[in-house]
């Protein structure tokens, strides 16, 4: 192959910034001295009038741990390189699955590490993927003049079809990636089959498992495969805290792997360069918090019983989510980029149409009143969407 990719990609843009004062120079003193800058007016979330349902984010976070941790080491450590901090949540991580540091790779979201992984994959061959799953960081490779993902038809009822994933696998692919609940349909694996699939498929091939919404499900370590790591298989598996830990704005996830794997996908990042205090502190605050993962799964399993009833009462179907967000058929007429236009004049905000499914909607499950503006909006939204169609 003559595709080859760099690290370079991710350093698009300038790095360097210019300030000047009258004389050219800015000093300590002279912002002492100096008057006191007012506060710039940014928006850090969505307005409080608008419901946010399209991201998978849990709004619930940071929790009161994270948030003093994060007060702490950005007033502490802002000025420093987060190297310290990310070897303390490395260990962590690596403590927690009887593994040894040099197993496990954090960086600035998982969305990273899973990019990184898909750049050091199509050096060598393609991606083998189900035609519906979350393949933003498989198709990143694309813009560099990397190979399309080899793709494997859902089942009728949009299952990942793990026999037909396997005899797709041939000479050419280098990674078949699996993502586990799977995005953006909620649904998760029989745990005995995909472990099955994984060390057979990984005696061919790596597999990747991406598990960011493992900590939603109830027992969520039954169904995780990350022991097979530990048992030598050739598997990767990638995980995030954007979604119960409710940091998708701070940036920390993190991949395991054996010692050869995620050394040869470091070599497409930056290191510890990519990580930042706040994020860090935030992340080894709450790693632990028991008491915040089930307040979080509480919120959305009550948020998914109000769509799951707004949707039947509607006439319409849904998959049964073991996710934050649920897949809703809006029938054979429906159309979801015209739903998410329709949602959008009431100020809710959800996905568009995902490939060729048409009349499938996703909506996450944000704060509860949002999910209610949601449940609200849905008799006027399918009524827009029909006169569109």
């Amino acid at each position: 192959m003559t595709y080859n990719p760099s690290r370079r990609t991710f350093l698009g843009g300038s790095l360097a910034a210019t300030a000047a004062s009258a004389s050219g120079i800015i000093t300590p003193a002279s912002f002492a001295a100096g008057p006191a800058m007012a506060t710039p007016e940014v928006m850090y979330g969505p307005k409080a009038s608008v419901a946010k349902l399209n991201a998978n984010e849990n709004p619930y976070g940071p929790s009161p741990a994270a948030l003093k941790a994060i007060a702490h080491a950005s007033s502490t450590g802002g000025a420093y390189y987060a190297y310290e901090a990310g070897m303390y949540l490395t260990d962590m991580i690596a403590e927690k699955y009887s593994l040894s540091p040099k197993n496990i790779s954090v960086t600035a979201g998982s969305s990273l590490i899973l990019a990184f992984a898909a750049f050091a994959a199509t050096s060598k061959g393609v991606i083998l993927g189900p035609d519906l799953f979350w393949d933003t960081t498989s198709k990143a490779p694309i813009s560099q003049g990397g190979p399309e993902i080899k793709r494997v038809p859902n089942t009728a009822g949009l299952d990942i079809d793990l026999d037909a994933m396997y005899n797709a696998i041939d000479d050419n692919v280098a990674m078949v990636h699996i993502c586990n609940p799977n995005n953006p349909t909620g649904k998760i694996l029989d745990t005995a089959k995909l472990r099955e699939f994984c060390i057979k498929a990984s005696k061919k091939t790596l597999v990747l498992v991406d598990e960011a919404y493992n900590e939603l499900i109830q027992d969520g370590p039954k169904h995780s495969m990350i022991p097979l790591i530990k048992e030598g298989h050739n598997i990767i598996v990638a995980r995030t805290f954007s979604k119960i830990y409710g940091l998708a704005g701070m940036r920390v996830g993190y991949m395991l792997g054996s010692e050869e794997n995620i050394e040869f996908i470091n070599r497409y990042g930056l290191g510890g360069y990519s990580l930042n205090q706040a994020g860090l502190a935030a992340a080894i605050a709450s790693y632990n918090d028991e008491a915040f993962k089930d307040f979080s799964r509480d919120k959305v399993t009550e948020a998914k019983g109000m769509i799951m009833e707004a949707v039947k009462a509607n006439g319409l179907t849904a998959i049964p989510s073991s996710t934050n967000f649920v897949f809703v058929n809006l029938g054979e007429n429906g159309s979801a980029n015209a739903f998410r236009a329709a949602m959008e004049e009431q100020s809710v905000l959800i996905r568009g149409q995902y490939r060729s499914y048409t009349p499938w909607s996703r909506v996450s499950t944000g704060r509860i009143e949002h999910v209610k503006m949601y449940v609200d909006a849905m008799p006027k939204a399918l009524e827009a969407m029909y006169k569109m169609a």
